[in-house]
């Protein structure tokens, strides 16, 4: 029996054998993973309609009894009382986080293209140095950005939380992992059909690791959302330039009698990140269009 060598050797695919029981077991498992995921979630929603009886009862009920909206009417008019409206508040929190989020996916994407696709000397230093800076969490360079932000004259302005957002390293690192699993091929091509450094970036680079930029959006725009109280202690010390977040914080400073409006502060702080997420979540779970393609 002769074999040809140039006719591929062909086996026939192989079945996944699994049971129905396994497959109803693999379904159960999951929705009771999931409903344990989903239960820090139901239980805030749950306390923002609940009275204040219901709040301090022990042992505490998961699920409200008698729901009311007076968490809601009470937060509003905290907030109505306050001497800088509650919109300037909301304004200086969608600014920081916009801003922030839209410049660290362009700055890191910028930054991680050529460390991932092009030779140059220190390219294996540059690295190392990004992956060093993963280890340090944001406490233990709170000083060094406080420091700096001084010397560059940006306190009390929006930019001191800005900047070292934009500079983080997580989006870097990330940007260049997924950039790495882009064929050369794809760059080569360009280049022979007379695409520019910055076509081939932005029209074949940047469509290609999409789910990398969603995905870093959401994580960007999560930490710059939920980094108002600590920006607005350090960093930023006029009224009107304060996030929500710390001024919710301030108002509900006042004990106990304001448990029910804290419980609907935090469902409101929530609801923003949890949108993002939800309208990026099916751009996000897809798979690249090149990552099976090898040189």
């Amino acid at each position: 029996m002769v074999i040809d060598d140039d006719i591929p050797f062909q086996t026939s695919p192989q079945k996944v054998s699994r049971s129905l029981y396994g497959d109803i077991s693999l379904f159960v498992l999951l929705a009771l993973v999931g409903c344990f995921m989903a239960m820090p979630l139901l239980f805030v929603i749950s306390n923002a309609f609940k009275p204040i009886n219901e709040i301090l009862q022990f042992p505490p009920k998961f699920f409200v009894r008698n729901p009311t909206l007076d968490n809601f009417t009470d937060l509003y008019y905290l907030l109505q009382g306050s001497w800088v409206p509650a919109t300037r508040y909301l304004f200086n929190t969608m600014f920081i986080a916009v801003l922030g989020t839209a410049g660290h996916v362009v700055i890191a994407s910028l930054a991680a293209y050529p460390l991932a696709k092009r030779k140059f000397p220190g390219r294996g230093f540059l690295f190392t140095v990004v992956v060093l800076s993963l280890m340090f969490s944001a406490t233990v360079t709170q000083i060094t950005n406080y420091m700096t932000m001084s010397w560059l004259g940006m306190l009390d302005t929006h930019w001191a939380v800005i900047v070292p957002a934009i500079g983080s390293s997580l989006g870097l690192y990330l940007m260049k992992q997924f950039m790495e699993q882009v064929p050369d091929a794809l760059i080569e091509a360009a280049e022979i059909d007379g695409c520019s450094e910055f076509r081939i970036f932005w029209n074949i680079i940047m469509p290609v690791v999409k789910p990398a930029w969603l995905t870093l959006i959401i994580f960007s725009f999560q930490g710059l959302w939920g980094a108002g109280g600590a920006a607005g202690s350090m960093y930023i010390y006029s009224e009107q330039l304060k996030t929500i977040d710390y001024a919710l914080g301030q108002i509900l400073a006042g004990g106990i009698v304001r448990i029910g409006p804290s419980m609907a502060a935090q469902l409101l702080l929530l609801l923003v990140p949890i949108t993002i997420f939800t309208l990026s979540q099916s751009s996000v779970i897809q798979t690249m269009s090149t990552s099976g393609m090898k040189d």
